[in-house]
């Protein structure tokens, strides 16, 4: 009986270290590479405080100090306060970022939640359908989707200046004029923000059908039972219910905005005149382009304070404490 239990006890101790040597093995890998991004936030944080260059020769840790200086602060006082063509730049590429966000936000919403909302009124034959059709844009590429967009924008060739010469009006360099400008804000930027929305708006759709789809259909039966008119139906049944998926929504279409990069930098990258010149425009220019990676790290942790304060605005103001 002993030998029997002594076998056991052996098996099972046997048994853990075995766990622990899989547990180990699949974990490892993960914590390696999560010490390499943790070094990385780390030495960007560093950077911001340096006038670091890799093209200069530094200090022996990670080539700071020496040709790449220690500046403190200097580089938040000279975005806001300094006279240079970067710091200028900086406060315009800050502008037209926060231009497109605050665009895009009401836009997407407005068209995601209406087309969800007609979308679940229709048959179910063709429900299935439409929704491929209308989640298609989301599977493209951004280069993909700027170099069509850039097409149809063309001056001479794109059907939209075709349409608008059919009707006798005068055609629209969209992306190329600096002077044309829509509600003070420029035509570029528009172009830009439209070929966007098209791109990203079936992502919010298909979230928002989930949603429309978790309310229960007597809710809505009985306020119209009760008198009310379909549209009161949608704005004080259907939105309050949906309000939690409003603030996912929300809080994801502001972060893809503020981050927007690569269908600007393939239509206009930043023209005309830095009209559409966003904040990851230049930053990569700066670190990449320029070399002045200091500055950039700066820029960074601007946007990621930017976008933290958005987010935790968005989070007050939507967030609810109760759920159906």
């Amino acid at each position: 009986m002993e030998t029997v239990i002594k076998h056991r006890k052996r098996s099972k101790g046997g048994l853990e270290i075995a766990k622990g040597r899989f547990v180990l093995g699949v974990t490892l890998p993960l914590l390696l590479y999560q010490s390499i991004g943790i070094f990385i936030l780390v030495w960007a944080f560093l950077l911001m405080f340096f006038n670091y260059s890799p093209g200069r020769v530094g200090g022996p840790f990670l080539g700071l100090g020496g040709s790449n200086p220690f500046i403190g602060l200097g580089h938040f006082v000279e975005m806001f306060q300094g006279t240079s063509v970067k710091a200028s730049l900086f406060r315009t590429s800050l502008q037209n970022t926060l231009v497109f966000a605050f665009a895009v936000l009401p836009l997407n919403l407005m068209i995601t939640l209406t087309v969800a909302y007609l979308l679940e009124s229709i048959g179910n034959r063709f429900k299935s359908l439409y929704r491929t059709i209308y989640f298609l844009p989301v599977l493209t590429s951004s280069v993909g989707v700027a170099l069509i967009w850039m097409s149809m924008y063309d001056p001479q060739a794109g059907w939209i200046n075709g349409i608008i010469r059919l009707f006798g009006g005068t055609p629209v360099a969209w992306l190329s004029d600096p002077r044309a400008g829509f509600l003070n804000i420029p035509v570029a930027m528009w172009a830009v923000i439209l070929a966007y929305l098209w791109q990203d708006y079936g992502y919010n759709m298909i979230i928002f059908i989930a949603a429309l789809q978790n309310i229960p259909q007597e809710l809505r039966d009985a306020a119209l039972i009760d008198g009310a008119t379909p549209w009161q139906a949608f704005t004080k049944i259907t939105i309050p219910l949906i309000q939690p998926t409003l603030l996912f929504v929300c809080v994801m279409t502001m972060l893809s905005s503020f981050q927007v990069f690569d269908i600007i930098q393939v239509m206009t990258n930043g023209d005309p005149g830095n009209k559409t010149q966003v904040l990851m425009l230049d930053i990569y220019k700066n670190a990449f382009r320029y070399q002045n990676m200091g500055w950039a790290a700066a820029e960074s942790f601007v946007l990621f304070l930017i976008v933290m304060g958005v987010t935790i605005f968005q989070m007050r103001v939507l967030r609810t404490d109760w759920e159906y």
